[in-house]
């Protein structure tokens, strides 16, 4: 979750939180509970599940320059999520409607304005947010929202190039950067985690870029030897001459998340539409189908 970090927030308050092993925990033994929404002041957030079937459109929030996932490119909204978007919009019998958001300092904010509440000046909640990861701490944490509609997951991986490590079972994993060169983008889980082997080791090897696909450019364009990123913006990345592989990375309680969709807590028949949309959409391998377009690894999420 740090969207400058893992697309500049995305994960800074579900991974950051759980990535590095440590003692287990019950769910939700550490939370306070905050005032719960259905006791707080009435406000009427967002459009009702039947306006939006009258109105005969939906909206959906998406990360602004966030490929290969959604981005503009000539004017045009595209990208895997935008192909999800329209899978959803389609079993609704609606017009999908696209909004690039920018992500702010963690996902909780992200939230906020785009899910419940809507920013403080000018702001506006849109009917779904789409890439929203999914974890059951955060149902307990942000009881505002509802979080559904599993699509696909995410895993870190490593990039590399093939004139350095050109032999097939010489592919490389944390412990080479100590040497190697390696991009990342900074103050993301791979930023932190590559920092946090041997004590620091292998600081002097990590070269800090403003974006996971920037790190992957990087690579490509000779600056480093590999990369560490989201495997789906890894891939989007390559070109001829690089591969990526996911190895094992000691230490890491959790490299592999799910991401869903995020309603208002006030509209969940909303959620329950949107989410067996998906569950349709995955079973008839619709939204595999986008990833494979898309020259993506499509990996199962957690339902």
């Amino acid at each position: 979750m740090l969207q400058q970090g893992l697309k500049k927030g995305l994960l800074s308050g579900l991974i950051a939180c759980l990535a590095f092993a440590g003692p287990a925990f019950a769910r939700c033994e550490d939370y306070v509970p905050q005032e719960k929404p259905q006791n707080t002041f009435s406000q009427d957030v967002g459009r009702e599940f039947d306006r939006i079937l009258d109105e005969g459109w939906i909206e959906f929030a998406l990360y602004e320059d966030f490929p290969p996932w959604s981005y503009n490119e000539g004017g045009k909204v595209i990208g895997v999520d935008v192909e999800i978007g329209k899978i959803i919009a389609e079993d609704l019998g609606v017009e999908p409607r696209f909004r690039l958001v920018q992500a702010d300092e963690n996902l909780d904010s992200d939230l906020r304005n785009y899910v419940w509440k809507g920013a403080t000046v000018g702001g506006r909640v849109s009917d779904v947010m789409l890439h929203v990861p999914y974890d059951s701490e955060l149902t307990c944490r942000i009881e505002q929202v509802m979080f559904t509609g599993q699509y696909a997951a995410e895993s870190l991986a490593i990039g590399y190039s093939l004139t350095d490590y050109p032999e097939p079972d010489d592919k490389p994993t944390p412990a080479y950067f100590r040497f190697d060169t390696v991009a990342v983008e900074n103050d993301s889980i791979s930023d932190f985690y590559l920092s946090s082997i041997g004590r620091g080791s292998v600081s002097e090897a990590i070269q800090r870029y403003a974006t996971s696909d920037a790190a992957v450019a990087a690579m490509v364009a000779g600056e480093t030897m590999a990369s560490m990123a989201p495997l789906a913006v890894i891939e989007a990345g390559l070109t001829e001459g690089f591969d990526v592989h996911r190895p094992p990375l000691p230490g890491l309680a959790r490299k592999e998340w799910t991401i869903g969709i995020a309603v208002n807590h006030q509209h969940r028949d909303l959620g329950y539409a949107v989410d067996y949309a998906i569950e349709k959409a995955l079973a008839d391998g619709r939204i595999r189908a986008i990833f494979e377009e898309h020259g993506l690894t499509y990996l199962m999420p957690e339902r």
